[in-house]
């Protein structure tokens, strides 16, 4: 058959295009987030808290610059399909029970979460390995090599860590992001939708929904990187303590100056790339 018969597919090979270009572009904010959220509460009291700009010198006068992108290898596997998944879930969804009319803002959520849930769960595996690559407690050297590894030494349940924290995050994420940038594109002028410069327009409204978002599940963000970086079997409810114990409640906002920069700007050029290849390609998005 055609690829023209499977507008699923189309959609699936935007998201990832998509996924490809925003995931290499922005992926040395991941790993300071990371980092940040992972640093051990060792300083001194009064001693001033390590910094996005502290951490991100760190990394590149002890790993050198490229190590910047430490970790992009599980990246690329977890967010070129996984970025495909999401935006053909979603294209399907909104096939299937929007048609004929827009959805409205609270429908929107429920469209952009539901499609992140089944993108987040089947790509789970390839985002705990990520995040153990980015932490650099962890001598990895393939993201196969890691997938073998903590499969034989911590089970297949490790493998599914922080399933619950990520789902807290993403599916919150998606759904409010959604609902912004659609009633955003909504409040644009014809003129401005239809002129040629429409992809800086979505863009403006993807980087105003992603501020949002990332700053809604932040919390939910650093307890799913807690549960993924420990080789023991941590539940939610032990990360939350150790966190509250550790770092108090501003402890749940640890990088989230890099992680609202990394998603916002990523969220904002995957939504553009989109749209752009999908009307390129003749489809609605």
């Amino acid at each position: 058959m055609e690829l023209a018969a499977h507008p699923a597919l189309k959609a699936f090979l935007c998201g990832s295009l998509s996924g490809t270009c925003s995931t290499l572009l922005f992926q040395p904010l991941d790993l300071v987030k990371t980092r940040l959220q992972t640093l051990q509460n060792s300083a001194q009291p009064g001693t001033p808290k390590p910094g996005m700009f502290t951490v991100l010198v760190n990394v590149v006068r002890t790993e050198n610059f490229f190590g910047l992108w430490k970790g992009v290898s599980p990246s690329f596997v977890r967010c070129i399909p996984g970025v495909g998944i999401y935006f053909s879930t979603f294209y399907s969804l909104k096939q299937r029970f929007f048609v004929d009319r827009a959805p409205n803002a609270g429908e929107a959520v429920l469209l952009g979460a539901g499609a992140r849930t089944v993108a987040g769960v089947s790509m789970l595996p390839f985002t705990v390995i990520k995040t153990r690559f980015e932490s650099g407690r962890f001598d990895y050297v393939s993201v196969a090599g890691a997938l073998r590894s903590v499969y034989q030494t911590e089970g297949v349940r490790a493998l599914f860590s922080g399933l619950t924290a990520t789902l807290l995050r993403d599916a919150p994420f998606s759904g409010i992001y959604v609902m912004f940038y659609s009633q955003a594109k909504r409040g644009l002028p014809h003129e401005v939708t239809a002129a040629a410069y429409a992809p800086l327009a979505n863009f403006s409204c993807g980087v105003m929904a992603g501020v949002m978002a990332s700053l809604a599940t932040q919390p939910a963000d650093v307890v799913k990187t807690h549960i993924q970086v420990r080789p023991s079997h941590w539940s939610t409810a032990d990360a939350v303590r150790y966190i509250l114990k550790e770092h108090g409640l501003r402890g749940f906002f640890r990088g989230a100056v890099p992680r609202s920069l990394r998603r916002t700007l990523m969220a904002a050029m995957a939504w553009t790339v989109y749209e752009q290849l999908m009307a390129r390609m003749g489809l609605k998005s």
